[in-house]
């Protein structure tokens, strides 16, 4: 839950974006049970014949041994993760474990077998392998603690190392805005008003696009957007209070000139709830797609490097540490830890404080002089 605050008075709540029972129930529907009987392995389906998914628990109550497809499908149902997280999982597990591992007992897959299929696998890159070794470790990390499994095999799999992501903000903000509020089609000016809000504010993409009318003059920010749904809660899933500058509030400000004009037009939908809403006939944006429809083309007239709409909050982190701000009141803004923050940012607050701090040294080494001539 977020919580924007301004300090005349004006609050607004924004949300954080994620999903409802219902996709997360059609996620299901076709998961990994299902890429069972259509894996690599040719005749699935006749292997499955008779045996097929849920096994009766062994005489003496002692845990039957699963096919690591069954497992992955149960271990899934069994947790309570948002269905961004959920469909992340089911991606790796049908493209890259269930073709080899799918019918296989999970008490036979051995590091060697792991290491075999890892090798034999054209990975698109080193995040994509890490991502599809710890996915699969925290399966069998569940079934050693369920007793199915003595150790973890994929324990010992060596992770790539983690590629830092470089912060890449902008330096040209107010050429963007001005033209993207150039725009002869009045219809998609709300997203200049977007950006600017981005630009000014930090929020992620989610939270902005899921931020209602509602919800402006109270007290909670804590919707998202995401895959078409909302979801009340945030992405570290813990509540902040953001405060508006007078551009976020110039953003709001033409969001609601927008609204009252969108009240007056003929279209399919001339009211929503949301602030931020899609030009076309939606109550709100549900593809990201089409907030990079505004962007990209804009960048390219302007003749600006490309960068993801993303950058947006970091050009609003950039700006503050280089304007002197507080780490900690940065890091509240933006939702971070602190930790977080500095090994983000770390040039940035190293550019801005490198001469204060020397001037702190400068002053100790005087005063250590001092204390030593009176010795």
């Amino acid at each position: 839950m977020i919580h924007l605050r301004h300090k005349g008075g004006l609050l607004v709540r924004v949300g954080n974006a994620g999903f409802g029972h219902g996709m997360a129930h059609r996620l299901l529907a076709g998961g990994v049970a299902d890429r069972v009987l259509h894996c690599a392995h040719g005749s699935a389906g006749d292997h499955l014949a008779g045996a097929l998914i849920l096994q009766v628990p062994a005489e003496g109550g002692q845990p039957c041994v699963r096919r690591l497809g069954e497992y992955a499908q149960l271990w899934l149902d069994s947790r309570d993760i948002t269905a961004g997280t959920r469909l992340n999982y089911k991606s790796v597990l049908n493209i890259y474990w269930m073709p080899h591992l799918a019918l296989t007992r999970i008490d036979l897959i051995t590091p060697t077998l792991l290491r075999r299929i890892v090798a034999g696998t054209e990975w698109t890159s080193s995040g994509v392998k890490r991502n599809a070794i710890v996915k699969l470790a925290a399966i069998m990390r569940s079934a050693v603690g369920d007793g199915l499994l003595q150790k973890n095999p994929a324990e010992s799999m060596e992770l790539p190392k983690r590629t830092k992501k470089e912060v890449d903000p902008f330096q040209l903000a107010e050429r963007i805005i001005d033209r993207l509020y150039q725009t002869e089609h009045w219809p998609s000016l709300i997203y200049a008003a977007l950006f600017e809000f981005l630009f000014f504010i930090g929020l992620r993409i989610s939270e902005a696009l899921a931020l209602q009318w509602q919800d402006v003059g109270t007290v909670h920010i804590r919707r998202t957007v995401a895959l078409g749904e909302l979801k009340e809660r945030t992405k570290t899933g813990s509540d902040r209070f953001v405060l508006l500058n007078q551009r976020a509030l110039r953003a709001l400000w033409f969001a609601k000139v927008y609204a009252d004009r969108r009240l007056l037009g003929v279209g399919r939908v001339t009211s929503t709830p949301h602030v931020l809403p899609p030009s076309k006939g939606q109550v709100h944006v549900k593809q990201t797609s089409n907030v990079h429809h505004q962007w990209r083309p804009t960048l390219q007239v302007l003749g600006i490097r490309y960068r993801p709409p993303y950058n947006c909050r970091h050009t609003y982190a950039t700006m503050c540490l280089m304007s002197g701000l507080n780490p900690a009141f940065i890091a509240q803004q933006l939702g971070h830890s602190v930790q977080m923050l500095i090994s983000t940012y770390a040039r940035w607050i190293n550019s801005t404080s490198d001469w204060g701090e020397l001037e702190k040294l400068e002053n100790g080494i005087k005063s250590v002089s001092e204390q030593t001539r009176r010795l």
